[in-house]
């Protein structure tokens, strides 16, 4: 209890009254506020103590006594959270020191007022009690009630999960399983049931581990026992199944760990997917792309799959590969049509797969009529010779279509060597080069790779790539040689030579790339050209000095190859350069080999008599090489017989070779006779030249005179003669 104070003075009217209350609510705010549980200041929770005092006070000096009044303000301390067991002590204290003192007198007496507040504090107590009792179970009720809802909430959630996942679980279209830890499966889906065949106990109450297939990956059941173990939450594989009924079930298996409330492993779930018919297609797609749509053997996509694979075995590994083309087989299929083709490459493909029998070896077909012949082993030099030999055993049997019997033939080039020494495609290449070889040697035969000819071939082929932009690019000129007369040793002319300055091979000869340009149609424009250069320079000569010593305009002689002969536009561009250039005709002379003459007809020959009868002379090129009959030549529109170096060699001897000196003196005399000028190749030695002379030859030209050389050079002989 507090002890009473000092009573103050009455204060006159009611507004003394009215203060003196103010002061009771603000010494009982100081005394609780500490101890209540409010977001009130303390100014706003004297104000909400001011009313419960006024109540205090008018239940002190009510007649009839009554203390309900005090036990509401009980309650009412308790509705404004001064639940601390501290707040009702402290109240109890200040209502006991000083509502007496403050809100006392009145008609009752002292002792009487005592009597009624200690009253009204037992009501006040009962009331704050009675309040607090209330609350407490009302909390409590409240929180049964939370407590109760909260779980009807969670039945709900989980009878709501339980049936969505139940539906999930039912109606997926992925196969769903659950086993225990120990591999029991516990549950499947009537997905999974089907993948399997149907059957629910053949899937149900099996063991994880029965399920074991030769195809899965080595790493699977390692992945299955981390998860078990609880060291993974997961794992993804392709994993096949054998079914009830012994077939394969291809899927895509996921299996995920299933943890208890404590985190440990409790279950283990799987999804399985059935890819059965996607792997099938992929396998059918796979091999509609690695073999040949014709004859079912592995093509190019798969040969040089297995090829990689053979050259990457290791160290110690050999190889033997057979390229082979059939021999003729063009022919076969303009005469007798692209389906009797077909049939042809079938029968081929069947005799072909029965001489690559033993392990190592394949045949493929890489398209058209090549195929190809694999083989390895520790002795593939011998074993790819004996499967060369077989392929062409079995080809040499006829093959019979549209009634007729077909003889086959073909040419085989073998590459025979370690792994890791050449890739792929050097290998394919050295063994296509290889067989074109075969076949120039007659076909129907095989030939072993060598490096030196393959160097060539692939110089050959790296030179015909390069020929249309090297003539675009400027790389050919042309070297001058003199022709000279036998008699008094002046120059008659010249010879254009053409040579190419490759950037990586230097001065190529004609002989290096002509037959490439012949080969590649290049020859018509790289001939015209050379017919332009030489002429323009002749034309040039003739303007700084016109005629030789006998008063004749120089000659210029240029090549013309056997497709040139064959071109339509040959006199039409002849005469185009000519009047271009303003050059006479008779100062230009065309060479032609004898062999591109021999069974000429008169369409060959028309256009060179139409150049004849224009004034350009024609030469008979290499006479004596082509085996041509001499009666020939009175058919011919030649003027000039030019006689292969290879009957005047045994002139540059001393003494001659006397068979010699009759060939070319017949040939002289038949020369002569038939009004042909003779001009000499290849004259190396005085001897060889006085020799010529006496022979009756005309002109001839060679190194004793001078070598192939700038037109500069040329010029400077010209000059030195007219001196």
């Amino acid at each position: 209890m507090m002890a009473p104070a000092q009573a103050p003075e009455p204060t006159a009217g009611p507004d003394g009254l009215e203060d003196r209350l103010q002061r009771f609510a603000t010494i009982w705010s100081r005394a609780i506020f500490p101890v209540t549980a409010t977001s009130l200041t303390r100014a706003e929770f004297e104000q909400h103590l001011l009313p419960l005092a006024r109540q205090l006070r008018d239940a002190l000096h009510a007649r009839p006594f009554d203390t309900a009044a005090a036990q509401r303000v009980g309650a009412a301390l308790v509705d404004a959270h001064c639940t601390d067991p501290d707040a009702l002590s402290r109240t109890l204290g200040v209502v006991d020191a000083y509502l007496v003192l403050y809100c006392g007198g009145g008609r009752e007496s002292a002792e009487d007022n005592r009597a009624r507040c200690a009253r009204l504090q037992h009501a006040l107590a009962a009331g704050y009690a009675h309040a607090l009792r209330e609350r407490t179970l009302a909390e409590q009720e409240a929180i049964a009630r939370s407590a109760l809802a909260a779980r009807s909430d969670a039945m709900q959630a989980l009878h709501a999960t339980e049936t969505r996942f139940r539906a999930v679980f039912e109606g997926a279209a992925v196969g769903i399983g659950i086993a225990d830890l120990e591999g029991n499966v516990l549950e499947v889906n009537d997905t999974l049931t089907r993948m399997f065949g149907g059957l629910e106990h053949h899937v149900r109450g099996r063991k994880v581990s029965e399920w074991a297939h030769p195809e899965d990956r080595p790493n699977v059941w390692e992945l299955h026992e981390e998860l078990v173990r609880g060291d993974r939450e997961h794992f993804r594989v392709e994993k096949p199944f054998f079914r009830n009924d012994g077939t394969v079930l291809w899927t895509n298996l996921t299996v995920s760990l299933l943890r208890d409330a404590d985190g440990k492993p409790q279950y283990q779930l799987a999804l399985m997917e059935d890819t059965t018919e996607r792997r099938l297609l992929n396998l059918r797609l796979r091999y509609e792309a690695t073999h040949d749509a014709l004859t079912g053997l592995p093509n190019r996509t798969l040969f040089f799959e297995r090829l990689e694979k053979t050259l990457s075995a290791g160290e110690g590994a050999r190889f033997g590969l057979c390229y082979l083309d059939l021999d003729g087989f063009k022919a076969i299929n303009d005469s007798l049509g692209h389906s009797a083709g077909d049939r042809l490459l079938v029968e081929v493909a069947d005799r072909l797969q029965s001489c690559a029998t033993a392990p190592g070896e394949m045949v493929a077909r890489l398209g058209g009529d090549e195929f190809v012949a694999l083989t390895t082993g520790a002795d593939t030099a011998r074993e790819v010779r004996e499967l060369a030999a077989r392929i062409l055993g079995v080809l040499a049997a006829p093959v019979t279509l549209e009634g007729r019997e077909i003889s086959l033939r073909g040419s085989i080039g073998i590459v025979e060597g370690a792994a890791g020494e050449q890739t792929s495609a050097e290998v394919l290449r050295s063994a296509d080069i290889t067989m074109y070889r075969a076949k120039a040697a007659g076909g129907n035969r095989f030939e072993f790779a060598d490096a030196e000819a393959d160097a060539r071939a692939i110089t050959r082929h790296g030179l015909t790539t390069a020929l249309p932009a090297a003539l675009e690019r400027g790389e050919f000129f042309i070297e001058y040689q003199p022709l000279v007369h036998l008699g008094d040793g002046s120059v008659y002319g010249a010879e254009a030579l053409v040579r190419w300055c490759h950037p990586q091979h230097g001065v190529l000869g004609p002989d290096r790339f002509i037959p490439l340009a012949e080969h590649t149609g290049l020859i018509v424009p790289l001939g015209r050209w050379v017919l332009q250069e030489a002429v323009k320079q002749a034309r040039f000569w003739h303007e700084q000095a016109p005629v030789d010593g006998t008063g004749r305009p120089l000659r210029i002689n240029v090549n013309l190859s056997p497709t040139q002969l064959h071109h339509p536009g040959l006199v039409a561009d002849t005469v185009d350069v000519l009047e271009r250039s303003g050059l006479e005709p008779k100062a230009l002379c065309l060479e032609v080999t004898e062999s591109a003459l021999i069974g000429a007809d008169e369409d060959l020959l028309k256009p060179l008599r139409q150049l004849a009868e224009m004034g350009v002379d024609i030469a008979l090129d290499d006479f004596g090489t082509g085996y041509s009959n001499l009666a020939n030549l009175r058919r011919l529109p030649v003027s000039v017989l030019k006689l292969d170096r290879s009957f005047t060699q045994g002139m540059q001897q001393h003494p001659a070779d006397p068979v010699d000196i009759k060939i070319v003196e017949g040939i002289v005399s038949l020369a002569h006779s038939l009004e042909l000028v003779v001009t000499v190749e290849g004259v190396e030695t005085g001897a060889q030249a006085e020799q010529l002379r006496e022979l009756g030859c005309d002109t001839a030209q060679g190194w004793y005179y001078a070598r192939p050389g700038p037109p500069e050079r040329l010029h400077a002989l010209t000059l030195a003669d007219a001196v």
